[in-house]
């Protein structure tokens, strides 16, 4: 089983500036990502792992780590690294190299999100593994209970001005609502049929969930940073965290 792992970690971000490099508990971010990265590839030797990024700060950072199995050489192309750039195509640009410089096609791509590091090896090894069981599934991508329900207590307004409901339904309590789900971006694995359809969003209608038992969310906003923080160096994890 070729598996080829993805760390898209691009220099430009304006919610938290330099998130993908910036010290959580005396690290950079982004080795958390790494790390765990490199335990699946020892695991699984039929697997490569390259970096896509655009900022050289970012390279030499990851080079510095000292990593045996990190592929740094890539670089991604100025026009794939804007704030309007789509991810799917980052992606789509590293496989093609990935599999020029190797010579080979790859069976699966899995993508590991620097801002959601929360991650087991166990949890990624059991989504695998309900992929692979499922013969016309194209992907697989984590996910956590949502604390809102679209269902019960999320509105839009709709063209009057009015708010309604996300989604139609007559649900009187949230236990009784449809079971919905926050994409957590922890990871997401695409069999390489995936790519050769050009689709363009990881949510088909061929996708599967995977839900982390433990705790998982990315960082969106820089308070969520300070409570990443907070929860590694307290120790505070429901889970034992790869450092």
């Amino acid at each position: 089983m070729n598996t080829l792992i993805t760390i898209c970690a691009r220099g430009g971000s304006k919610g938290i500036p330099g998130k993908n490099v910036k010290l959580i508990n005396g690290k950079p971010l982004i080795y958390y990502t790494l790390k765990i990265a490199e335990e699946f590839a020892l695991i699984n030797q039929d697997t490569k792992i390259y970096l896509s990024t655009d900022s050289i700060n970012i390279k030499e950072i990851v080079e510095e780590l000292s990593f045996t199995t990190i592929n740094t050489d890539y670089i991604r192309p100025a026009q794939l690294a804007t704030d309007s750039a789509g991810k799917m195509d980052a992606i789509k640009d590293v496989l093609k190299y990935a599999e020029a410089k190797n010579n080979l096609s790859f069976d699966y791509i899995l993508d590991l999100d620097v801002t959601s590091p929360f991650r087991a090896i166990k949890d990624i090894e059991n989504a695998f593994k309900k992929l692979t069981q499922v013969s016309d599934a194209l992907n697989i991508f984590s996910v956590s209970p949502a604390n809102r329900n679209p269902y019960f207590n999320m509105v839009e307004l709709d063209k009057y001005g009015f708010a309604q409901l996300c989604k139609n339904g007559n649900f009187l309590t949230r236990q009784s609502s449809p079971k919905v789900y926050d994409m957590n971006a922890s990871f997401y694995i695409y069999k390489s049929s995936f790519f050769k359809l050009n689709i363009n969003s990881a949510i088909t209608n061929k996708s599967l969930i995977y839900e982390i038992p433990h705790m998982c969310f990315d960082l969106d906003h820089p308070i969520d940073f300070e409570f990443m923080s907070y929860l590694l160096k307290n120790n505070k994890l429901d889970f034992k965290l790869l450092t």
